[in-house]
């Protein structure tokens, strides 16, 4: 099952603090690489053991790293950049250069194609959101 959405169909709104390296950036159309990446954690962060942005890998406006912790224990480094994400190493802030992994459009596909138990607590996930909304809807 390949799901390219969010259950949770949430927004995300970046904050700019005064002190943000991304402080110059707000309000243009520069499409900047990192900021993609701390969406795309914010996003699925629920459904893995562990998610964030390499600090010491390059980010630049056409590529970041993401490493993420499956909820089955195994570790991989990611690649984002336009084309895409794809594993890229098989620890955190590992790039292997002859990698040929495949490219997913979503972090959904990516992730659902490395995780059952991604595909689970997504799928909770999910659940929980069509039962609210539920519940709200008979208010």
């Amino acid at each position: 099952m390949e799901v390219d959405y969010n259950p949770m169909d949430l927004p995300i709104n970046t904050i700019y603090d005064q002190d943000s390296e991304f402080k110059d950036l707000e309000g243009t159309d520069v499409k900047d690489m990192r900021l993609e990446a701390e969406a795309v954690v914010n996003d699925v962060l629920f459904a893995v053991s562990n998610m964030f942005v390499s600090k010491s890998l390059p980010c630049a406006v056409d590529v970041a790293y993401i490493n993420v912790e499956i909820k089955e224990g195994t570790r991989y480094c990611l690649e984002l950049t336009d084309a895409g994400l794809r594993v890229v190493g098989n620890s955190f802030d590992h790039v292997d250069e002859e990698s040929q992994n495949p490219y997913h459009e979503t972090i959904y596909s990516l992730l659902d194609s490395l995780s059952p138990a991604y595909r689970e607590a997504f799928g909770n996930a999910l659940l929980r959101r069509l039962e609210a909304l539920k519940r709200d809807g008979q208010s």
